[in-house]
């Protein structure tokens, strides 16, 4: 082959004139000593706290503890190809993980990663993992609902957007069902979900998705997993990733919905990731920093000013407790962060009362703020009504000889834990459960015996899609969120017809 000068020549120009002359220079540290999940390196003299640093085998880690000799690092993954003496160097940037409308219906890792199969995420905008809080200025207060769909919670322990509500209970009390069920009421509702799944069991993670796909609900919610069989530093750092993820489409002005399944997970993760840094232990062998692990994360959660956009994070964390328990370290803390919590207790979920919410632990501390009209005037006295049942129906079962006055408040008690039960993956409209409380609160669904309740709800839903005057009420609260002296009026003429009806059409016993 003959080559020609001019050819030569011209390659030659070309490669002078595309010559890059900058010289690049990367601090790099050598790898003192590695194992469980943990990498101590000397030489990154100028490494920043949370810094995402690179191994050579193109693994990451995490700059967590900043000695004068050395530094200690999270690896994200497998630390089998990481050796001693191996170079380590800095990237200059926190850890980050992708953002954007591209996530939503997709199952990521804690990076960030797709893990679902369905390709790549297509998406090039990427936020920081810990960000400060929205500033005390930048707020406004709760006082939009966010809607559930679950009788009990939206009546008696509302929560609005912007909030952070505990969900707390014993494991098999429904603390996962609850917050599926919330996810699954979004449907239509301008809402974006991401559910945050800690520690769990990657059978468990697949049905959940499983289930949301099957109700619709994918097409608005990214899930985050962190798997009990993913390492400690991934399982720390998958809430802050969800959270990264939903203060995009906040600071965009749309509306949120965080779920962290579950926040006792995460607190052994990192007191796992502590002790082997060497960080001292404290009460329970936590570190010093749990209560700030938790509460950077839960403050936020914020309902923004119309200034900055008017967008929200809802977050709904979940907390385990041995034995219902709740005067324990962890739950403790984090009920002190929250704005009220939602306590599930085994004993009525043994009983068949389901979801087992505790009426007389649980509180929403935004309270009616973050109900509709219609819903505040209903249950205003629920709350109180059911109270009073438990009460005496512990006192009720040690005498037979009782006045008309607690018999009927017995009665009227048994129909609202009947009504306050509910399916899962079966939630409510707002309108509906209007309806059905006013129902039982004004003594209208006095007429129909106890064990029949179940039935008569579900033909009364029926009853007020297909009849024209009760679904022209539906409309009216629906859209106006008011319950109204004429609506009133209607509303119960709806009912007491109805009742009637079903009352004359029950077989005779």
């Amino acid at each position: 082959m003959q080559l020609k000068p001019e050819e030569i020549s011209k390659v030659i120009r070309s490669q002078i004139k595309y010559y890059d002359n900058a010289i690049r220079q990367d601090e790099t540290g050598t790898v003192l000593m590695v194992g469980d999940g943990i990498a101590r390196a000397s030489g990154l003299l100028n490494c920043m706290a949370g810094e995402l640093l690179e191994f050579e085998n193109g693994s990451f880690g995490m700059a967590q503890n900043l000695e004068e000799n050395s530094v200690s690092i999270v690896i994200f993954g497998d630390d089998e190809e990481i050796g001693e003496g191996q170079t380590v160097k800095r990237t200059g940037k926190v850890v980050s993980v992708p953002v954007g409308d591209a996530m939503i219906g997709r199952v990521v890792n804690a990076l960030g990663q797709p893990i679902d199969g369905n390709g790549p995420i297509e998406t090039t905008e990427f936020r920081p993992v810990e960000s400060p809080a929205p500033g005390i200025c930048d707020r406004q207060p709760v006082k939009e609902p966010l809607q559930t769909g679950i009788k009990a919670i939206d009546s008696m322990i509302p929560i609005g957007r912007g909030q952070r509500e505990l969900i707390i209970g014993d494991r098999q009390t429904g603390k996962t069902t609850l917050a599926l069920d919330t996810i699954i009421n979004q449907k239509g509702q301008n809402m974006i979900c991401i559910y945050v799944a800690i520690g769990q069991k990657r059978s468990t993670v697949a049905s959940l998705v499983e289930t949301l796909s099957k109700n619709g609900a994918m097409d608005y919610t990214i899930v985050v997993a962190a798997t009990a069989s993913e390492s400690s530093p991934l399982q720390y750092i998958a809430p802050y990733s969800g959270c990264a993820m939903g203060e995009y489409f906040m600071k965009q002005g749309k509306h949120v919905l965080l779920i962290y399944d579950d926040l006792s997970k995460h607190a052994v993760a990192y007191r796992a990731l502590s002790l082997l840094i060497r960080r001292p232990p404290g009460r329970e062998a936590y570190p010093g920093d749990v209560f700030y692990l938790h509460s950077r994360l839960l403050e936020r959660a914020a309902k923004l000013d119309e200034a900055h956009g008017g967008g929200s994070l809802t977050a709904l964390p979940v907390i385990e407790t041995q034995a219902g328990d709740i005067s324990a370290y962890i739950p403790t803390n984090v009920i002190s962060i929250t704005d009220g919590q939602i306590f599930l207790e085994s004993e009525l979920f043994h009983a068949g009362v389901m979801p087992a919410v505790n009426p007389g632990i649980s509180v929403s501390r935004v309270g009616g703020n973050a109900q509709i009209k219609a819903m505040k005037k209903v249950a205003g006295t629920l709350k109180l009504i059911y109270s009073q049942y438990r009460e005496l129906q512990s006192f009720a079962q040690f005498g037979s000889d009782l006045d008309d006055d607690t018999k009927s408040r017995l009665e009227m008690g048994a129909r609202i834990v009947e009504v306050l039960k509910q399916h899962q993956n079966a939630p409510v409209p707002v309108e509906k459960q209007v309806a059905i409380l006013y129902a039982v609160t004004k003594g209208i669904l006095m007429k129909v015996a106890t064990e029949d309740v179940r039935e008569y709800e579900a033909g009364l839903y029926t009853h007020l899609d297909s009849d024209a005057e009760g679904a022209a009420v539906m409309n009216e609260i629906r859209t106006t969120g008011a319950l109204g002296e004429e609506t009133e009026e209607k509303l119960k003429k709806v009912l007491e017809e109805y009742t009637d009806h079903f009352v004359a059409t029950r077989p005779a016993k």
